[in-house]
């Protein structure tokens, strides 16, 4: 990591670009690891636990729907990574389209993966609906309390963060100054949109009972902790020389 913002930036306005290869790839064997683990837990799933099985939609099991549903966020991080890293100690595509052409075509990649995150899940939750034993009270309950958090989140970004930033504008726009916002839903994290970003996940299996679509939610939320400790929060210390807390 860069340990101070100074090495990331030349004069007060300008990034210097890292002349190294192996600041692009700061903690990406970690990162790799993660994905190695993921998928042989992916295929262990589907392999082995029965629950898995249970159940088709539009004549495809759904076992197939979880393989899928489990890969989207595998892509959409591995994406998200590439791009963040290459833009920022390269310049890599705003030097080719400039900053609104391809900040916009980044955004339109990410947005379709991340949506692909629910997409997925509410047909596996569909296809397995009730391999949960427990009475389906429980899991309206707490569909009932996860939804205003995510819309409270989703509120809190727009608001007070702002979308461009949540995308990470910050990697692209040279000039991006931004304090770590105390407002809204981040009073209570400043980690909120991963401690609390992906609860939506968790809806479709709630009220569907579905024990994959769960599986899913919860491996996203894993998943997005190994995006904040290999790529995120070593961008943050290099482009604004500290990182807020996990908590």
């Amino acid at each position: 990591m860069c340990g101070s913002a100074l090495q990331c930036f030349q004069n007060e306005d300008k990034r210097v670009r890292m002349p190294k290869t192996d600041t692009i790839f700061k903690y990406q064997g970690w990162h790799l690891l993660a994905v190695v683990i993921s998928m042989g837990t992916c295929c262990w799933f589907a392999a082995y636990d029965p629950h898995i099985a249970e159940g088709e939609l539009l004549g495809i099991g759904s076992k197939a729907w979880f393989v899928v549903a489990f890969l989207v966020p595998v892509l959409h991080q591995i994406y998200v990574a590439v791009v963040w890293r290459l833009e920022l100690y390269r310049d890599f595509f705003t030097r080719r389209y400039g900053l609104k052409k391809a900040f916009g075509r980044y955004k339109t990649g990410f947005s379709l993966l991340f949506g692909s995150r629910l997409l997925f899940i509410i047909p596996l939750a569909v296809s397995n609906a009730d391999t949960l034993e427990m009475p389906a009270w429980y899991g309206y309950l707490g569909a009932a309390v996860l939804t205003p958090v995510a819309g409270y989140l989703f509120y809190s970004v727009k608001t007070y963060f702002t979308i461009d930033r949540a995308y990470g504008i910050d990697h692209f726009d040279k000039h991006y100054r931004e304090p770590f916002v105390k407002q809204g839903i981040f009073r209570f994290s400043d980690n909120a949109m991963y401690v609390f970003g992906l609860s939506i996940l968790y809806i479709p299996g709630l009220l569907t009972l579905s024990y994959a679509a769960l599986v899913v939610a919860a491996f996203n939320h894993l998943y997005i902790w190994v995006h904040y400790l290999t790529v995120e929060r070593p961008d943050m210390e290099c482009i604004y020389g500290k990182t807020p807390s996990a908590g």
